[in-house]
């Protein structure tokens, strides 16, 4: 499938495994120059091998995203080794409190915004001025079901929805700038390391199969490539 990024550049967080290595290289298969970040170094490095197999024009930059004057770093970084970014995808995310309201402290709140919310805001905000300029751009931000609907924690699904409620801010905002603005949404995607293969290690069969008849009405845990697809596709000229 041709869809007219070649050459593109691209960054996506969190993406030396999972969803984001998965849209990592179903962009890199369109040709995109693809940015893949993580803060696990041996892990980066794998993934990078993987990928430059598919497109010798992918690097790998070790980053916390947590910390804002590390995303400045890192967009200069791009800026120098290829360029201006043409395609944001914003995947990090994950949960520091899995407790209701009574059990979370406002500490924890904000980690979890810190992890899921506060990075994808950042870089948007770095990478927009030039995208305004050239007047084409593409951001997608991962988010989840569980932003829309009940499941999970408390802070992940208050991040993940302040997480769809800039995205729909930001893309009626910027659409007459060529600028065009996503949220994937994706259910339980179990993939290597990932909470959701834990789930499945840490409960008994009947734990794990309760949860699978109760909310995966296709009868199995989501995977990575299809989430990985669209995102490309939602990147698409």
């Amino acid at each position: 499938m041709d869809l007219g990024i070649e050459n593109k550049i691209a960054l996506v967080t969190g993406s030396s495994r999972g969803i984001g290595k998965a849209a990592a290289i179903s962009l890199a298969k369109e040709g995109v120059k693809v940015v893949i970040c993580g803060r696990n170094q041996i892990t980066l490095d794998t993934t990078l091998t993987e990928i430059k197999k598919i497109n010798p024009n992918t690097i790998g930059i070790n980053c916390d995203v947590t910390d804002e004057s590390n995303l400045i770093t890192l967009v200069n970084e791009i800026k120098t080794q290829l360029g201006e970014i043409d395609i944001l995808i914003n995947n990090v995310g994950g949960s520091i409190n899995r407790e209701g309201i009574e059990g979370t402290p406002i500490k924890d709140l904000n980690q979890t915004f810190n992890l899921n919310l506060n990075p994808a805001i950042k870089l948007m905000q770095l990478v927009i001025p030039q995208m305004k300029l050239q007047k084409w751009g593409r951001i997608i931000n991962i988010s989840s079901v569980y932003g829309r609907e009940l499941g999970g924690n408390l802070s992940y699904m208050t991040a993940k929805a302040a997480l769809n409620s800039i995205t729909k801010h930001s893309a009626i905002d910027l659409a007459p700038y060529g600028i065009l603005i996503n949220a994937v949404a994706p259910g339980p995607v179990s993939h290597k390391d990932g909470s959701w293969e834990k789930f499945q290690k840490n409960n008994s069969k009947e734990v794990v199969q309760n949860f699978i008849n109760e909310n995966l009405p296709i009868g199995k845990f989501g995977w990575p490539e299809p989430v990985g697809d669209l995102v490309a596709f939602l990147s698409s000229k």
